[in-house]
């Protein structure tokens, strides 16, 4: 099965049951195109013993651990048909994933982020605030967890405008007169938590303090990549959107879920607060005794699949996170398929995501 199979179905309108028929079908053979192309990824499988044609669904794919990016030069194509080279953010000292991406795959990856955010801002480009600052995409041919993020959600913008300098310092009369001249209209705001609630809500808070608010009640913002330093900082969800609900009137916030290893397949958080695997997509919760899937309501580790990656194999990964599947088919927002929700990371497991540093960009 074709990608464009999938691009052509509703992003979240299929039952779960026929939606695993399709991902079956489009992951066995992305696991046949990795294990004829990717000499590691076959020696993983043999090694198992895991035949393609004896597996009854995608839940009995071999996942491999996220770390192995890390470790491993993991690619199903020769060096020169790759086109751009992600690798994951990491504080100093730590090693990084490398992601290697064909014209295939990059242009999946945005076709598919482009129906999941869509579904949620609707189909207008929209004039947009990046919080975070140009110096992030220095090197257009090897992009960090950031740099891929930024340039991806770019896809969203009629005009752009960076929010912070490369100090980190609000650019206040840019923003200003960016408000002023898209007055009226829907504004796009994208960031990483950490960078826009350190960088951008702080700096903002400060502004309301000194009587010179800036109004931000007609905008969306869409932020991800981690709550881990929000946490020790004692800052929750809830205190999150109140903050800014509070120093700039925005209230419509979403939150998603993705990584550098599986790009454009992000979870995004619904109104209802929830985060909804797409028809690119699915999340498998599996119990750390025994590996076995979790039910409705019981924490694991979160293995993630993905129709998209053709250039690597990253279609089924265990992460390092922890998780809990909240239903099935049955979210007051309409949306079909999984919802979960993120409960925190594996003990042990090194920190990672692209908010939670800023200098590796």
């Amino acid at each position: 099965m074709d990608f464009d199979t999938i691009l052509d179905k509703e992003v979240y309108g299929l039952q779960q049951e026929e939606k695993e028929k399709l991902l079956h079908e489009r992951l066995i053979s992305l696991t046949g195109r990795h294990r004829k192309n990717c000499p590691a990824y076959r020696r993983m499988l043999d090694a198992v013993g895991f035949e393609e044609t004896k597996a009854s669904g995608y839940t009995q794919i071999p996942f491999l651990p996220v770390r192995l990016f890390k470790e491993l030069e993991l690619k199903s194509i020769p060096d020169n048909a790759v086109i751009k080279t992600m690798t994951s953010s990491g504080t100093t000292g730590q090693s990084v994933s490398k992601i290697y991406l064909d014209r295939t795959t990059a242009s999946n990856q945005q076709k598919a982020l482009v129906k999941i955010v869509s579904d949620f801002t609707g189909s207008c480009r929209m004039p947009m605030i990046i919080v975070d600052c140009p110096g992030v995409l220095k090197d257009r041919a090897m992009f960090s967890a950031r740099g891929a993020g930024i340039l991806g959600f770019s896809i969203f913008a009629s005009k752009k405008m960076y929010a912070l300098d490369d100090h980190m310092r609000l650019d206040v009369e840019g923003i200003r007169n960016f408000l002023e001249e898209y007055k009226g209209q829907k504004i796009l705001v994208f960031g990483f938590t950490y960078i826009v609630w350190q960088y951008f809500y702080k700096q903002l808070r400060q502004l309301k303090e000194e009587a010179a608010a800036c109004d931000l009640s007609n905008a969306v913002l869409i932020h991800g990549g981690g709550w881990k330093k929000l946490i020790s900082q004692a800052v929750s969800k809830e205190a999150f959107h109140n903050g800014f609900r509070d120093v700039c009137g925005l209230t419509d916030i979403h939150d998603y879920y993705g990584m550098v290893e599986q790009t454009g397949c992000i979870y995004m958080e619904c109104e209802c607060g929830h985060l909804h695997a797409s028809v690119f997509s699915d999340i498998i919760i599996r119990r750390p005794v025994d590996f076995k899937p979790c039910g409705v309501g019981e924490k694991g580790i979160v293995q993630v699949v993905s129709t998209i990656p053709e250039s690597y194999p990253g279609h089924s990964l265990l992460t390092e996170d922890e998780g809990v599947m909240e239903g099935v088919d049955d979210c007051p927002c309409g949306r079909k398929g999984k919802y979960f929700r993120i409960t925190g990371r594996l003990k042990d497991a090194e920190i990672r995501g692209c908010s939670d540093t800023y200098s590796a960009i």
